[in-house]
Order: C-alpha cells, then structure tokens, then sequence
C-alpha cells in the first residue's frame, strides 16, 4: 500500500497507525517527527506531479484544507482519492475510523481508542464563557459557523460569538471584535502564530488563552490529550 496525505493530522494518523505506508506528505506535515517521506509541497498548493510520480494506490484529502480542482486533477491522472470532512469531533472518530482502515491499519489504534474515551467521558462544564477565535490577523479572521475546532472549544465550555455567522471563516473588523466583549480571546499558534507578544496587545483588558492549534485543529494523536491541554491553557487566562 502506498498512500500520500494532503492533511497534517491525517498524516500523523496514518504514519503512526500504519508504519511505512506514506510516501508522501505535504511541507506542513509536522508529526510525526523526523518523517521520512517525499514532500510534495503545500495543502493549497501541491505538486501535482510529484503526487502522481509516486504512483499511490491512494491519497487522502480533506474537503476544507484541500482545493477541490487539485483534487480533481490528481483523480484525472487515474489516483484514488479519498476526501474526508470534518466538522466536529464525533465526525473526526468516523473520518479517521475510514481513513485508518482504507489505508490497510491492522487494528484499531490504541490512542484512538483513548482519544474517543478521553472525549466521551469529559465532565460538563461547571460554567460556560464566550470567547472570538482569531486564526489570523492582517485581516482578523475568526472561527464561524461549523467548524471543528468550535465544536472541541464548546464541549470545553466556551462558546465563540460567530459561531452563527454565515461564513466558516469570516473577516471581521478588529473594533467589532473588541465591542463584541467576549469572556476571553482564544489565540492559537496555527495557522496564524500568535504569541504572548503577537494578539494579546490588541485585546486589552480581555483575558486570552493562548493555545496550541495542534490540539485545537488536529484530528489525530492529539486528540486524546486535547482535553486536558486545551483545558488548561483556558484555565491559565482567567487566573
């Protein structure tokens, strides 16, 4: 079985649950560490030749990190494509259920079996807050409406003001941000790396967490720690 990945946390997934099946892997492919693979450049820009040169007998996609042309493209060449989608976190145990298993895993892995006992028997929690997710400044963008990420941050008790919005991803003015008066502002380090000096300066009085958005965005390994990260780093901004 020879299999590329278009998608860091399906990567992680497949290196660790089916050693030796990826050839290939995007440039943002982090983890696992010291990957040895061919690297066929970014999620929104992949070499489209190199991925053929491989010959996989399957390259695995997600419908929001990967542009849908690209994909179509690699399925003109005559390569298996599997896209998967994913919107929350109970959908994330089915993608990678899917994706484990069309990628030839032996077994269910064991960090999937924890991250799914990690998630499914969390505590509700003993009170909620608002918060605005930004992913990127230059222009402010946020967390809105369906997303995987909103949905981890909910069953941790925070529930992010646009999650109505029209858009997944919406562009919205940094004085309507700060006016929306959230509980607190939840940065991540991904995409947009925000740091202790790059996003708390432009929310003052706000309290901020900031997170690891491997933890966040990830459907993975790290999913079975993810509670216990997350929740910590939140805790940390109100103290």
């Amino acid at each position: 079985m020879r299999v590329v990945s278009l998608v860091p946390s399906l990567t992680e997934a497949v290196a660790v649950s089916a050693p030796g099946v990826l050839v290939g892997a995007t440039d943002w492919c982090t983890h696992p560490a010291g990957l040895d693979v061919t690297r066929v450049g970014g999620t929104k820009n992949p070499r489209l030749d190199r991925i053929v040169d491989l010959a996989p007998d399957l390259v695995v996609a997600n419908e929001e990190e990967n542009r849908a042309p690209d994909l179509d493209a690699l399925r003109a060449a005559g390569l298996q494509v599997l896209v998967t989608e994913v919107r929350d976190v109970p959908q994330a145990f089915r993608e990678l259920t899917r994706v484990l298993a069309a990628c030839g895993a032996p077994e269910r892995p064991g960090w999937l079996v924890e991250a799914e006992r990690a998630w499914s028997s969390l505590a509700a929690p003993a009170a909620r807050a608002t918060a605005v997710v930004p992913i990127w400044r230059r222009p402010w963008m946020v967390l809105g409406r369906d997303t995987f990420a909103g949905d981890v941050l909910a069953r941790l008790g925070v529930d992010h003001l646009y999650a109505g919005h029209a858009d997944r991803y919406p562009r919205i003015p940094l004085d309507e941000l700060r006016a929306a008066a959230p509980d607190l502002v939840v940065l991540p380090d991904e995409p947009y790396r925000f740091t202790s000096e790059d996003g708390p300066e432009a929310f003052p009085g706000l309290p901020c967490a900031l997170v690891s958005g491997r933890h966040l965005t990830w459907y993975g390994p790290s999913l079975a720690e993810a509670p216990r990260v997350l929740a910590g780093a939140l805790r940390a901004a109100h103290r």
